[in-house]
């Protein structure tokens, strides 16, 4: 029997698109849109940032001299959120019912910065009873670490656990930490994932 539901935040619940911050970005450093994201990638400031290695701030002035960027930490800090978008793919209505039956947490590989502004922007998180995020925990999917994070939270064992990710290989780590756990491909596969696995929030 499910007791806990866990849902990814970015593509499950809040939709992105880093080109948004890429074309933003693209006004403040010679490099394009382009090539903004292929510097980044010749570097690990990302993942430092999202495993909770590095602070925001050193971040910021490492990504700016990467990029030979010119602007402050409070316009980077705009751009590197816009690249969420307004609406969510689960209603938050969902998650209400769901919270009334079962106990509901989020997992993610996120940001400081991220974290920051989607809960000044998104309700939705604020109906949840545990919010999980990589750069507290200090590990990120698929690492064991940050699963066993979440089931420290879930007040029952893993047995007992649904969790849904849009990445197939986090899907797969839940699975060897003993999840129960489904790939995200849209709102009416998940509803059918949980009817499947004995989830009812009627």
């Amino acid at each position: 029997m499910i007791r806990t539901i866990i849902f990814d935040m970015g593509k499950v619940l809040i939709p992105f698109d880093f080109s948004r911050g890429y074309k933003a970005l693209e006004a403040y450093s010679p490099l394009t849109a382009e090539e903004i994201p292929q510097e980044l990638s010749k570097t690990d400031l990302v993942i430092r940032l999202e495993s909770g290695r590095i602070e925001p701030r050193d971040f910021f002035d490492e990504l700016r001299a990467t990029l030979k960027a010119d602007l402050t930490y409070e316009e980077f800090c705009r751009i590197w959120s816009c690249i969420f978008l307004p609406h969510t793919l689960i209603p938050e209505g969902f998650i209400v019912q769901l919270r009334r039956r079962y106990r509901v947490m989020v997992l993610s590989n996120t940001n400081a910065i991220h974290v920051e502004m989607l809960n000044e922007s998104y309700s939705i998180l604020k109906q949840f009873d545990h919010l999980i995020f990589s750069h507290v925990v200090g590990a990120m999917k698929p690492e064991p670490k940050i699963y066993q994070a979440a089931l420290d939270n879930a007040n029952c064992p893993p047995s007992e656990c649904f969790f849904t990710d849009d990445i197939p290989a986090y899907v797969e780590g839940a699975r060897k930490a003993g999840i129960h756990a489904e790939q995200f491909l849209g709102f009416e596969k998940l509803q059918d994932d949980l009817r499947r696995h004995g989830v009812d929030w009627q």
